[in-house]
């Protein structure tokens, strides 16, 4: 079997990952917000890969499962730029690097909205007119790969009425039923949903035209806004990383803050997502926050006791999410 290569470009580091069928066999990480370090990265690989396969924040809406990359995708991708401006580019630089240095490698793009694309059409409109549907602005769901991951690791137990919190530097909630995706957090852009470490999650739109006519914010420093200053750092002015928080929640009233506003907001929206499901048999906690805070888990299902759900913490592997979605399609390709 093909050993796969997962290439993760965020917009600080760059995470990579070998795989030999399903095991991973070596992995790291480099942290540069400017180039992209490929030549590093093969330089410290034990082999060659014979596939690689590159996280991509965005498909858009044609986009349901991984794809082949060829110059047409490439194009597409580049399209949907706008609608991922933070992650996008550096996605498809890493593409245009590995192509460059070895353009007989396979490679495929795997994407954070494809899980969500099965969503009824119910939860994926905004209450805007056609128009604005049509320039393409409606709810995408990003974090696909994570809850792909954690339904592959609930196979055989998938309970009917299932919520998913993806708790980390981003934070989603995912609402499933019988397995397949209901309802999603975030929406148009990684930036909605609930509060994150660096991002408020919804706003009123009245907010952003108030800035843009009060506070004169340009475009720019409105990205900069609620890309990189709201958020637990916005509400606390002191850090995004939740484990500074909790270490100075008792001496300091806004760590202590951002905490409580924090789990309110997953607690309110696990409350929306039960009522979206008739009810709720088992809450999954994951990611970064999710995986390793307790007393943040307890915070938030402290008051959700009359759904009478069970709860369970589970690590997540987007990694291996992409390595089952490659290895499917490359099956398929041979068949």
């Amino acid at each position: 079997m093909s050993s796969i290569l997962c290439i993760n470009t965020g917009s600080s580091s760059v995470k990579f990952s070998l795989y030999h069928e399903e095991d991973e066999i070596f992995s790291g990480q480099f942290d540069n917000s400017g180039e992209i370090p490929f030549d590093d990265i093969f330089e410290a690989l034990p082999n060659t890969p014979e596939i690689i396969a590159h996280r991509v924040v965005h498909g858009g809406e044609q986009y349901k499962e991984a794809v082949l990359i060829d110059d047409a995708v490439i194009a597409r991708l580049s399209d949907l730029t706008p609608l991922a401006p933070g992650h996008q580019p550096r996605a498809l630089a890493g593409i245009e690097a590995v192509r460059s240095r070895y353009p007989e490698i396979p490679q495929y793009a795997c994407f954070d909205t494809a899980f969500h694309r099965e969503m009824p059409e119910l939860a994926q409109r905004y209450p805007l007119p056609r128009r604005v549907l049509d320039a393409g602005v409606r709810r995408y769901g990003f974090h696909g790969l994570s809850y792909e991951s954690i339904l592959s690791e609930l196979e055989g137990r998938i309970s009917e009425r299932l919520i998913i919190a993806h708790l980390g530097n981003g934070c989603s909630l995912c609402a499933l039923k019988n397995g397949r995706p209901v309802d999603t957090t975030m929406g148009f852009t990684p930036a909605g949903g609930v509060m994150m470490g660096r991002r408020p999650g919804d706003l009123d739109p009245g907010v952003i035209l108030y800035l843009i006519r009060e506070g004169k914010y340009s475009v720019e420093e409105l990205d900069q806004l609620v890309n990189r200053e709201s958020g637990l750092l916005g509400v606390s002015g002191i850090d995004f990383d939740m484990r500074k928080l909790r270490a100075m929640a008792d001496t300091d009233e806004n760590a202590a803050f951002a905490i409580d506003l924090f789990c309110y907001q997953i607690r309110k929206a696990i409350g929306a997502f039960s009522a979206v499901l008739g009810g709720l048999d088992l809450m999954v906690f994951t990611g970064g926050i999710g995986e390793n805070s307790p007393g943040i888990r307890d915070q938030i299902m402290a008051g959700l006791e009359y759904l009478d759900c069970d709860t369970e913490v589970i690590p997540t592997c987007e990694t291996l999410s992409m390595v089952r979605q490659v290895m499917r399609k490359s099956k398929s390709a041979d068949e």
